[in-house]
């Protein structure tokens, strides 16, 4: 309830800031793990730049280089790759106002979330170095909410709460001599990479002219020759200006030069005669939401660079990873005409991101995660995008529940070996990937016999218990010595037409809980795009690696007792099924597999069993 000045206190373990990807992903992954987490997005929407709003697809890892089938499997994983699944099966139409719902349906089926839509941060209260309180704003209902929690994570992208809060934080670029970086100018300078504005446009059937407003540029092919526009049903990312502005202040003025920028390039495109086979198509969509890049990086307890990304450094405290190439554009963006608008070179392999790049090196209870994490410009450039944020947000959003119920600072918990440690096996088995890290021994599978009715050479039963739900051992993959060779997963024959896959125990064991991981071809690419390229590269629907029916059944030590069904499965297209089965005295579980979405034979990554 609210008081009489109408202010609603709240009084969450963690207050979450910014509901783009980074920031529902650390709402959801805190909000499972225990939790009492507030949410709030300054917009009706969440998702950020992937929303309906402004509709950038994700990318991350599973770049163009870093794709191979049973060798490496760079998607993301997680709480992105359960969304991008649902996505895919109940999206057919490809609806950004659907991928919204999505979101939205995510955090209200989560009882420890509470979402705060259309409501902005606008202070921070601060006593001995700590944030005892953030104030936000709801307009829409007349209603301020005092938020009192535990720990404080900013997923805003602009840094609004941390900037409130007094963090310590660097915008523009670094020299090269400053960090060493091969890829920075030799100055430093206050410039940023630039904003953008995406269209999506039709084929009408029929001849559709467009007459620009009077404030749209004028754009020559000469000018757009480093920018590729052959193809216009989903706009360009190079509909970039602002870098040399502030992307924050200057935005409204940045989204103002946008616009005439984005209608210009489509009078080009209709009205240079450059381009005839455009005459049927007009504009469907267009944003007025600028897609923002850069603009505030925090100062945690580790800044990464552009050598952290090179060499893959391996850190102890690693909770996430990244894999898209240092991906730097000119500040003057499509004013830089004589400039490609991007330079992307790839790192060997794919770099793990570390807890401490994630927390505040002043605010001692502030976390962010997102684009404005603890990174040079440089190592920025590859960070920033949504799938390497939303792992970061799980990454993030899971060592802000377990502090908070372990009693633990975050300094304190960074100190924490075994606190970490415990961090990581969660991330493991709530299917993040984290190069390097051992899965934990305490899956009761790893003392069962394994069986199966057929298996192929590179795809054997066993591996279903080798603790490893992806590989990551290929080109563009993990730094040899942080990954561990093999397919690990099982693969029925193709010919087998009931394929089967069974664990068997010496002695009689307690199954409370049973966890299977599924194939879903994370060697591809999966996100919601409006382009048809990138819609080329991906199998759009359900994964035809992906098992569709299944049952789960159980043997018990006494033999009087019936074999039990506990669990049947049909239409599944996730990758990571939980189930509890309270099963005592189980001597044998059997996978009948009844089908999958397309794939000729069966698979399966793990079976997990905990007592």
């Amino acid at each position: 309830m609210a008081d009489k000045q109408g202010v609603i206190t709240l009084e969450p373990d963690l207050f979450v800031a910014g509901g783009g990807i980074s920031g529902v992903s650390a709402a959801i992954a805190a909000a499972r793990n225990g939790a009492q987490v507030v949410l709030c997005q300054d917009r009706p929407v969440l998702g950020g730049n992937a929303s309906s709003e402004i509709r950038m697809h994700i990318v991350g890892a599973a770049n163009s280089k870093r794709r191979k089938e049973l060798e490496t499997e760079a998607r993301e994983g997680g709480i992105l790759e359960e969304i991008l699944l649902e996505n895919a099966v109940r999206n057919p139409q490809r609806s950004a106002s659907m991928f919204d719902l999505i979101l939205y349906e995510k955090c209200r089926a989560e009882p420890n979330l509470t979402l705060l839509l259309n409501t902005t941060v606008i202070e921070a209260d601060v006593k001995d170095g700590r944030i005892d309180s953030a104030l936000a704003v709801r307009e829409s209902t007349e209603h301020r909410f005092r938020i009192h929690a535990k720990v404080y994570m900013d997923c805003t992208g602009d840094g609004r709460l941390g900037m409130e809060a007094g963090a310590l934080y660097k915008t523009g670029r670094e020299a090269a001599s400053e960090y060493g970086e091969t890829l920075a100018n030799e100055k430093a300078d206050s410039y940023r990479q630039g904003s953008s504005l995406l269209f999506t446009t039709r084929d009408m059937g029929r001849p559709m002219s467009f007459v620009p407003p009077a404030w749209a540029r004028k754009f020559s092919e000469e000018d757009l020759k480093f920018r590729n526009h052959s193809t216009w049903e989903y706009g360009y990312w190079w509909v970039e200006f602002g870098g040399m502005m502030d992307t924050i202040a200057d935005n409204e003025r940045i989204r103002d030069e946008l616009l005439a920028i984005m209608m210009g390039v489509w009078d080009h495109i209709k009205n240079s005669g450059i381009h005839p086979e455009s005459e049927n198509w007009a504009l469907d969509w267009f944003g007025f939401v600028p897609g923002k890049r850069e603009s505030r990086r925090f100062i945690g307890k580790y800044l990464l660079t552009q050598v952290d990304l090179e060499q893959a450094t391996h850190f102890q405290d690693v909770i996430a990873y990244g894999g898209w190439p240092m991906d730097t554009h000119p500040p003057q963006g499509i004013d830089a005409t004589e400039l490609n608008p991007a330079h992307q070179p790839i790192s060997r392999y794919v770099y793990g991101i570390p807890l401490r790049a994630l927390i505040s090196a002043n605010v001692e209870n502030l976390m962010f995660a997102g684009r404005n994490i603890s990174a040079t410009h440089i190592a920025f450039s590859s960070t920033r995008v949504m799938g390497t944020c939303a792992v970061m947000g799980q990454g993030a959003g899971t060592a802000a529940a377990l502090a908070v119920q372990a009693g633990l600072t975050l300094e304190d918990a960074l100190r924490s070996k075994e606190f970490i440690q415990n961090v990581q096996q969660q991330l493991l088995k709530q299917d993040a990937y984290l190069p390097g890290v051992t899965p934990a021994k305490d899956n009761l599978a790893l003392s069962a016999i394994v069986r199966a009715s057929s298996e192929q050479p590179d795809g054997q039963a066993a591996n279903v218990t080798d603790g490893y739900t992806r590989s990551m051992h290929g080109p563009g993959g993990a730094r040899p010595e942080l990954t561990v060779p093999g397919t690990h997963r099982w693969m029925s024959q193709p010919g087998d037409p009931a394929p089967w896959i069974e664990l068997e125990w010496p002695a009689p064991v307690t199954i409370r809980e049973i966890v299977l991981v599924f194939d879903t071809g994370m060697h591809r690419r999966l996100t919601l795009t409006h382009s048809d390229e990138v819609l080329r590269t991906m199998e759009w629907g359900p994964q035809p690696e992906t098992v569709k029916d299944f049952r789960v059944t159980v043997s018990f030590a006494d033999p009087e007792t019936s074999d039990l069904q506990v669990i049947s499965v049909r239409d599944n297209y996730q990758r990571q099924i939980v189930r509890s089965v309270n099963q005592e005295k189980v001597i044998k579980l059997r996978v009948d597999i009844d089908g999958t979405h397309g794939l000729v034979h069966a698979r399966i990554f793990e079976i997990r069993c905990y007592e």
